[in-house]
């Protein structure tokens, strides 16, 4: 059974992995200057008030563009991995402050906007505004397919949109920068002429000189147990009428004219192209993840290298004790590994985001992986930390107090034990379909699986869900065997570039 994720390869001493990682980018002076516009964050020790205002300077200066996601995308990775090597100080709050603004809404609005909403970005930057991504809800979002509850109704009449929440289901949830945001991408069941034609993204003044908007009310989700200077809000829209500019219409739109829902490009869906968020957020969460780690085991050598022990002869200090020497060994070499695989889903998911143009089902896959393994083992990995440090673990600014930044990636853009699950059924689809693979332990349980499925059914008069449930175990094991072997097949390749760039 998959107990502790069986994915790591075995280790890898001296590939140069992580020298390939980190040089996916060369902008030396771009790096140093985004270093010192992060330096002065507080993080967890500010309100969430001072923590906006902190992001309002540093996007109005424009060291990093709301551009660069298509145009240099290795500066937008880079500047996330740069603020999440502060996160055991800094917490989680102000990285997701920060990807929610660039990742999220500004990245949505490029990757599905018109002309006119790209000019509104370079406003949006050059003013300092703020934005939030209103896209998960009470009763939908992400875990269940971007199906949402809101409802967006175009009237011809009027030439506008009403917006609604249907009942307190479908209030957006968890909403970051919700309650200080400027503005809010919403995502929204679109009815055109009595019908709905799906999720679609909408840009929207949240707040107008600096007061909410008619219509719209703000719930503060509460305190947590980290990044209380990170604001997060329930949001409510009460029939709020919105302008037709607010439609992001690249890819679809309303006809004015004739009222109808225009398709502008055909085959091209646009929250297909607003998917891209959650894949440059699933690479940005797994190098955050091991960000953390890798400073927290940092900090930690640091007090451990100094930590004088008792023994019989001599003084050792705690860093040769045998377990947390081999400890650091172990968290270093599959580092290694996992920073390598990550790279080339950056690099693969960089060229697609140049182009704008849909990655293909096997990155999207290789990149749930990499989120999933980056943050699950680096969850593994700091428990045992701690495990092993006394009560040096339980003493403020140690960065221990920060480990729910794991929790959160765990659950951001798409909660890791969904992203599993997805992984085995479409494993278990594909092998209805098609028959074996080839690959033999993952075709032997497929086997299995659809058997003891079947039986189940037969048992309980056909109910497919409490047959499905009954084989939860199974389902877990198939998606660590699928991420073993889409990791070695993405290793390979590290190790191929890793090569080629020091031949």
């Amino acid at each position: 059974m998959l107990c502790r994720l069986s994915t790591h390869l075995p280790r890898r001493a001296s590939l140069g992995l992580r020298t390939f990682s980190t040089s996916i980018t060369n902008d030396t002076e771009w790096e140093q200057n985004w270093e010192s516009q992060v330096s002065t964050v507080s993080g967890a020790t500010g309100s969430y008030e001072e923590s906006a205002a902190q992001l309002r300077d540093i996007s109005k200066s424009g060291v990093l563009k709301f551009t660069d996601l298509r145009d240099n995308p290795s500066r937008f990775f880079a500047a996330h991995r740069i603020l999440a090597e502060r996160s055991p100080i800094l917490g989680p709050g102000f990285w997701i402050r920060f990807t929610v603004h660039y990742n999220l809404f500004a990245g949505t609005v490029l990757a599905v906007g018109g002309e006119e909403h790209l000019e509104m970005l370079e406003e949006v930057q050059k003013n300092g505004e703020l934005g939030c991504f209103a896209l998960t809800e009470q009763l939908a979002g992400v875990n269940s397919g971007l199906v949402v509850g809101t409802k967006i109704t175009w009237d011809n009449d009027s030439q506008d949109f009403l917006l609604e929440s249907l009942g307190d289901g479908a209030n957006k949830n968890w909403i970051s920068q919700g309650l200080v945001g400027d503005k809010a991408v919403v995502l929204a069941d679109l009815h055109v002429e009595g019908k709905s034609v799906g999720p679609h993204a909408f840009v929207m003044n949240l707040r107008e000189n600096g007061a909410l908007v008619d219509n719209v009310s703000l719930e503060d989700m509460g305190g947590k147990t980290v990044g209380n200077d990170l604001d997060n809000a329930r949001i409510h829209f009460n029939n709020v009428r919105l302008p037709k500019s607010a439609m992001l219409n690249k890819y679809a739109d309303v006809d004015e004219a004739t009222g109808k829902y225009v398709q502008k490009i055909e085959g091209m869906r646009t929250m297909e192209m607003i998917g891209q968020r959650l894949f440059s957020g699933r690479v940005a969460v797994a190098q955050a993840a091991l960000e953390f780690r890798r400073k927290l085991f940092k900090m930690t050598k640091e007090y451990s290298d100094n930590k004088k022990c008792w023994s019989p002869s001599g003084n050792p200090v705690l860093s040769d004790i045998p377990q947390l020497k081999a400890l650091y060994e172990e968290t270093s070499a599959r580092g290694d590994e996992l920073d390598a695989f990550v790279a080339i889903c950056e690099k693969k998911l960089s060229m697609c985001l140049q182009e704008e143009i849909l990655p293909p089902l096997e990155l999207t896959e290789a990149i749930a992986v990499a989120k999933i393994r980056a943050v699950d083992e680096s969850i593994e990995m700091c428990f045992r930390l701690k495990q092993e440090v006394g009560s040096y673990a339980l003493m403020a600014g140690s960065g221990f107090e920060q480990m729910d930044f794991l929790q959160c990636c765990k659950f951001a853009e798409g909660d890791s034990r969904i992203l599993m699950l997805k992984m085995a059924r479409d494993r278990l689809n594909v092998y209805k379909k098609k028959g074996p693979s080839g690959d033999e332990d993952e075709d032997d349980l497929c086997k299995i699986m659809l058997s003891s499925i079947q039986s189940e059914m037969d048992r309980n008069g056909g109910d497919k869900q409490a047959a499905f449930d009954s084989e939860w175990e199974s389902f877990y094991e198939l998606a660590g065997l699928v991420m073993g072997r889409v990791s070695k097949s993405y290793l390979q390749e590290a190790e191929q570039d890793a090569a080629a760039m020091t031949a």
